[in-house]
């Protein structure tokens, strides 16, 4: 088997997963923070928003897309992706809610399945940068605020400058058919 034929057995994760090796400090070792990540993916299903440290937050949306993406692709029936959804999310409805609900909700998206956004720090002293890791079409009010531009000075003054220039044209081509 060739390595063409091989990716096409892998879904692809839709998200950039850095290649570096995070280094969390967790008093119980590695398995505290598997559990932690365990903990940040079976919430983020659940609540479809949660709010954590960045560097947490992006290590628990490749294994979020990772765990979408394979439900999607072999569904319920396939062993090894019930095995995956069983270990990743802690609580057994979640499960169900993974493939009744976000499997028909993300089988037509060609997109990643989570968004990652930077909050403010609370207080400017703090050592972590905190981030709000989503699921898209969630049923919350959306974070990023969309404002239109056209009532910016700068776009009106470039409005009116392409009026001017379209009626000196104009001008100019009557002028020459005279």
């Amino acid at each position: 088997m060739n390595q063409a034929e091989i990716r096409k057995l892998i879904p692809a994760i839709r998200v950039t997963i850095s290649a570096k090796h995070k280094k969390f400090s967790n008093p119980k070792g590695p398995e505290g923070r598997l559990h932690k990540l365990r903990n940040n993916v079976s919430d983020l299903v659940k609540n479809e928003r949660i709010e954590l440290n960045y560097f947490r937050a992006d290590e628990a949306r490749g294994y979020a897309e990772r765990l979408i993406a394979d439900a999607i692709k072999y569904g319920d029936c396939h062993r090894p992706t019930m095995e995956m959804a069983d270990f990743w999310l802690t609580e057994k409805q979640l499960i169900h809610k993974l493939f009744k609900v976000l499997v028909p909700r993300y089988k037509d998206t060609e997109t990643s399945y989570t968004r990652l956004y930077k909050a403010p720090n609370i207080y400017p002293g703090c050592f972590y940068e905190r981030s709000v890791l989503e699921l898209r079409d969630n049923p919350f009010p959306p974070l990023e605020k969309k404002t239109s531009s056209q009532n910016w000075l700068l776009n009106i003054l470039l409005e009116e400058a392409h009026k001017e220039y379209k009626e000196k044209k104009c001008a100019e081509e009557s002028e020459t058919c005279n």
